[in-house]
């Protein structure tokens, strides 16, 4: 088959137990199923062996996070497209066939992702993608769907295709080609924004990255760390700072990363005001591992730059979603002023 959907599993036996019987039955003969193990200690291998005989099983030694246990063994899959999949995603009938079918009639388009709700709210979307990724010009991603901690409910007002500037990793189509010729993920983030680091350098390449609500599956999120873990807190931070830092076109970039750095400070602050105090040190301590991270950063910056080919740099938010949510009060996308999406980067050297 051209198709694989790989699944990276760490210790989640209770989500393949649940989820994976239902992915196979509604993948069918339209794709392979192959569970990546990253490392578990749990007993998800023994009970994959003994239960699910129809997924192919690749057993990596060691945890390796969401970027380096994809890259390990998505070189071990050959196909033309790859679904990465969430343990806790549960999927409809043909769904893999709906995706496939989106990116083939669009030669230039890298990757693609369904509509996302929430499992355990049918009718609202998920914070992970939902109806497709964006990002502002500091750095801070949101969706169609959900701006910060505010989901939206679905009634079909984003019942579209179109293009998006990210992703989400929790169920994303992409093509073989173009995972391995952008380098896959960025093994150093680990966790999180590991997919909107890749989705930005596709662009970066000329690809295009596109959302079609011809899918509709449904997540748990947070299957193997929390919403309300301060690690998250710590990952989302660190590497929001880090994918800003390699991608954003400004002979500013420094000034921007000091505005950016004073923004979260405030976020800090916020998080204290709520009794959040672990969330808040990790703040700082995401930001003491990013200084940390600086040389590496500009000399990866300067790598993509010089590996750019027809760079799609359009569809970035002009301007602060941390203004319009807080100070404006705009809550749904639809809030939020268009014409901030039209502005083309501007391309500096």
């Amino acid at each position: 088959m051209d198709t694989a959907v790989v699944i990276l599993n760490w210790n989640g036996r209770r989500w393949l137990e649940q989820f994976l019987p239902r992915v196979v039955a509604n993948t069918g003969s339209d794709a392979r199923v192959i569970v990546a193990d990253n490392g578990s200690t749990d007993d998800s291998l023994d009970w994959l062996r003994r239960n699910a005989p129809q997924a192919e099983v690749i057993a990596m030694p060691a945890n390796t996070g969401f970027a380096g246990g994809y890259n390990a063994a998505l070189k071990q899959v050959q196909a033309k497209y790859y679904v990465l999949l969430n343990s806790d995603v549960e999927v409809p009938p043909g769904w893999a066939a709906a995706l496939r079918t989106h990116l083939e009639a669009r030669p230039d388009m890298a990757a693609c992702q369904p509509k996302v709700l929430s499992h355990r709210n049918p009718n609202t979307f998920e914070h992970a993608g939902a109806a497709g990724g964006f990002i502002d010009r500091n750095g801070y991603p949101f969706c169609r769907g959900r701006i910060f901690e505010l989901t939206e409910e679905d009634h079909g007002q984003y019942n579209d295709d179109r293009d998006v500037f990210w992703a989400t990793g929790a169920c994303l189509m992409v093509r073989a080609e173009a995972f391995h010729g952008a380098g896959g993920f960025d093994e150093a983030l680990f966790a999180h924004m590991e997919e909107i680091d890749l989705c930005w350098t596709l662009r970066r390449q000329g690809w295009r990255i596109g959302y079609t609500s011809a899918v509709a599956v449904h997540h748990v999120g947070g299957g193997a760390l929390g919403y309300g873990d301060p690690r998250k807190t710590y990952l989302n931070f660190r590497n929001s700072l880090a994918v800003l830092t390699k991608h954003l076109n400004s002979r500013w970039i420094y000034a921007r990363i000091v505005h950016r750095l004073t923004l979260d400070v405030f976020a800090a602050l916020k998080f204290l005001a709520e009794g959040h105090a672990a969330h808040a040190w990790q703040v700082g301590r995401a930001h003491r591992r990013f200084l940390r991270w600086m040389p590496r950063l500009v000399r990866e910056r300067g790598r993509l730059r010089r590996a750019e080919r027809n760079p799609d740099l359009t569809g970035m938010y002009h301007r602060s979603i941390a203004y319009d949510r807080y100070i404006l009060g705009w809550r749904r996308f639809t809030d939020l002023d268009p014409a901030a999406f039209n502005q083309p980067a501007r391309r500096t050297r």
